[in-house]
């Protein structure tokens, strides 16, 4: 039985909301809210995943994020960047053009904290509460409802929300204002990158060494080396085997939002500078899609 089946639900009303975006992410999250008891209508921008989750869930599927949010009292999306954002949100078939006062937006895309601000402000003027809410834990993360959710907004808004994300979450957590989720999301990102890379440089090094990095792998993960990368992706970096997680594409983009705004707040960051352009080494070595443990095929490559 695979742990999304023991999925504990969190005993809420249920509620009339809406998905936009049914990516890798976007497809179980929405899925949750449906086992939990929600109803729930989705919107993706090829309309033939939006039918299949519908076959799969029930609820419908709507052919604009406007009409997808009609009614709803919670409307939520994945989406894969601020322009993508913008466009379900505030395009003319737009989220909140079809969204009622007193509603509730949460917004689960990797975006620029600067986006954060602007649709919480655009969405006031039609009192629309606006929640920056991106999530960690990737796809099986997601798949299994146990992401850990990083927020940005009013508490008022936040204490509404959290017991419906709780339906795909493990930890939903308030950080402060809006673009606070965002901004905790980047911190994220930034200790992955390092952390990555040290892991890459340590098993390369094992393994130029002659050690079996399998039981290197078991030893110190008993100690102060132990993560969650050591613990997942360890065993799988060594065999090689990346087809599979967060892609680098992905994180190239969000590693971009970091440097942008560390650019902003004046944080010097340069191991994270020194990864991305690793990251963008496995670009060239066709690497776009693999996981991001794939750092270690760069080493490998030289």
């Amino acid at each position: 039985m695979t742990q999304s089946a023991l999925k504990q639900y969190p005993e809420t009303a249920p509620l009339n909301v809406a998905f936009l975006g049914l990516g890798v992410m976007g497809y179980p999250m929405a899925g949750h809210l449906a086992r939990a008891g929600h109803k729930v209508t989705v919107y993706n921008r090829s309309p033939d995943k939006a039918e299949k989750w519908v076959a799969e869930y029930g609820g419908r599927a709507c052919s604009t994020p406007r009409e997808a949010a009609a009614g709803a009292d919670i409307v939520f999306s994945c989406v894969g960047n601020d322009n993508d954002l913008r466009s379900v949100v505030l395009g003319p078939d737009g989220a909140f053009g079809g969204m009622k006062a007193g509603s509730l937006y949460i917004d689960h895309t990797t975006a620029s904290a600067q986006v954060a601000r602007e649709l919480h402000h655009e969405g006031g003027k039609q009192n629309i509460q606006f929640i920056d809410a991106p999530v960690s834990g990737g796809q099986a993360g997601a798949q299994n409802g146990v992401l850990t959710i990083m927020c940005g907004g009013e508490e008022q808004a936040f204490e509404k929300a959290r017991p419906v994300m709780l339906a795909f979450a493990q930890a939903v957590t308030l950080l402060g204002g809006p673009g606070s989720g965002q901004l905790c999301k980047m911190v994220n990102q930034i200790c992955v990158a390092g952390i990555v890379q040290g892991l890459s440089e340590a098993i390369a090094f094992g393994q130029a060494a002659g050690l079996n990095m399998q039981q290197v792998v078991e030893v110190i993960g008993k100690g102060a080396a132990q993560s969650w990368q050591l613990d997942n992706r360890g065993k799988t970096m060594i065999e090689g085997q990346f087809d599979f997680g967060f892609a680098v594409d992905w994180m190239r983009k969000d590693l971009r939002l970091v440097l942008d705004e560390a650019g902003r707040n004046g944080a010097r960051l340069p191991v994270t500078a020194l990864v991305d352009q690793f990251y963008a080494d496995v670009q060239q070595m066709g690497g776009g899609r693999w996981d991001t443990s794939s750092l270690i095929a760069r080493l490998r490559n030289k």
